[in-house]
């Protein structure tokens, strides 16, 4: 028999970028944001709030920056991840329909049939980063109690995460064999790397992100930013991604944290470089998922959507860099406003 070999190990990444860089002259940035709060406390349903913008700044210095687009939504999900309540702007005449819907591979089926012909909004992109973020949400509580995982389970919240639960192989982090299990195969949750983490809106650019409201007490955020804009016959994209929380101290603490580069020919559509920078993440296999990423150099972005999740699946992917290359998709449509 042959002995299982432990998953590849990186040094632990957690270094953050900052604060978004300023705004380019002649490009298109977008921002997304999903907080998650627990009016009812931990183990209780939690709301999510998600706000998103498109903001178009000029070429000319002289011309002012523009709006082109903004969404909002307020879902109530249950401990489950199922939606109970949802309302959003823009409405949608179909948005009630997700209501029951679980959050992961359902909730995108269901975004996909019933609201699909938004795809490429804001309002789409922050509908469709509910399965992530919400998967994700709960951490935060780790921050303020040592038996969060206890008392969620007290509470009679099942596990949501991974396949029934079971979180073997996953994705890069959860390996067979890494560093995010005990030696008896359970997971070793208590064991991962974060960092510190400070604003994310630059203290020169006020206009470099949508509002987001201080946060305070048991509070989650899940934040993207793409900025877009073109050079010659390519798009650049310089995109970050963060996961992160209010702590006890009065600061923030990030368990996830990525930077992408991305060069794209703009009349196919098709991935040419990308470069990914794995900048706070729980364990030393997470960072392996950075260089999978370049497996879909050669793939037209507009099918990320899909693709991603066909390639680079299970301990090929990384979960949430898996959800900042889909977020790409949007690219090509975002890139039409760039010639008006």
């Amino acid at each position: 028999m042959v002995a299982l070999q432990p998953p590849q190990q990186f040094p632990i990444a957690r270094q953050s970028a900052g604060h978004a860089p300023l705004r380019r002259p002649g490009s298109i940035r977008r921002t997304t944001s999903i907080d998650s709060e627990w009016p009812g406390g931990l183990g209780q349903p939690w709301v999510m709030i998600g706000r998103a913008r498109d903001l178009l700044t000029p070429a000319d210095p002289d011309d002012e920056a523009r709006v082109l687009a903004t969404a909002w939504y307020r879902i109530r999900t249950s401990p489950q991840r199922e939606i109970l309540e949802i309302e959003a702007d823009p409405h949608h005449p179909r948005l009630r329909e997700l209501v029951g819907v679980r959050a992961g591979g359902a909730s995108r089926a269901a975004l996909g049939e019933r609201l699909g012909d938004i795809v490429g909004t804001p309002l789409f992109q922050i509908l469709d980063d509910f399965a992530g973020a919400s998967l994700v949400a709960g951490w935060i509580w780790s921050r303020w109690t040592d038996d969060w995982m206890v008392r969620a389970q007290n509470a009679g919240t099942r596990a949501t995460a991974g396949k029934g639960g079971r979180m073997t192989d996953i994705c890069t982090g959860f390996a067979a064999g890494g560093s995010s299990f005990h030696a008896d195969g359970t997971p070793n949750s208590g064991d991962q790397s974060s960092a510190e983490v400070g604003p994310l809106e630059h203290p020169d650019d006020a206009l470099g992100w949508h509002p987001m409201p201080f946060q305070q007490g048991p509070r989650k955020r899940r934040a993207r930013r793409i900025d877009l804009w073109r050079e010659g016959r390519l798009l650049k994209v310089d995109a970050g991604f963060q996961d992160s929380g209010s702590n006890p101290d009065g600061g923030r603490t990030a368990v996830h944290e990525y930077r992408i580069f991305a060069e794209i020919d703009a009349a196919s559509g098709t991935l040419e470089a990308l470069q990914v920078l794995p900048l706070v993440l729980p364990y030393r296999e997470c960072p392996g998922a950075a260089v999978k990423a370049t497996r879909l150099i050669g793939e037209n972005v507009s099918d990320f959507r899909a693709i991603v999740l066909d390639r680079l699946v299970g301990t090929e992917g990384c979960t949430h860099l898996n959800d900042v290359m889909r977020a790409l998709s949007d690219v090509p449509l975002l890139a039409r406003a760039l010639e008006c």
